[in-house]
């Protein structure tokens, strides 16, 4: 799960700005299709999101934030989940 806080400078000219966001858009929606970003929930209030990732490791992960249009932009958290043995559905529930 990746939480982005995306810091665009306050002097961006408004039609860089309006790419960025297209392009934002169109990569994230891509990831989304592809099965990579599985969930995407916005934080109310912010500029800011969680995503989680559905990734085979760490350089995949890289590569699919890196090369989000805003990343030079954007602070990341990232925190690595596992599936919890009481969550239903795994073996034994």
């Amino acid at each position: 799960m990746v939480r982005m806080e995306v810091n665009l400078p306050p002097d961006l000219e408004p039609t860089v700005r309006e790419r960025l966001v297209a392009a934002e858009r169109d990569y994230s929606q891509g990831l989304q299709r592809s099965g990579r970003i599985a969930a995407i929930w916005r934080v109310s209030g912010q500029f800011a999101n969680y995503c989680l990732f559905d990734v085979a490791d760490n350089e995949e992960l890289h590569e699919c934030v890196s090369g989000l249009p805003m990343f030079p932009y954007i602070s990341t958290t990232v925190e690595a989940l596992s599936r919890h043995p009481n969550a239903l559905g795994t073996t034994g529930s």
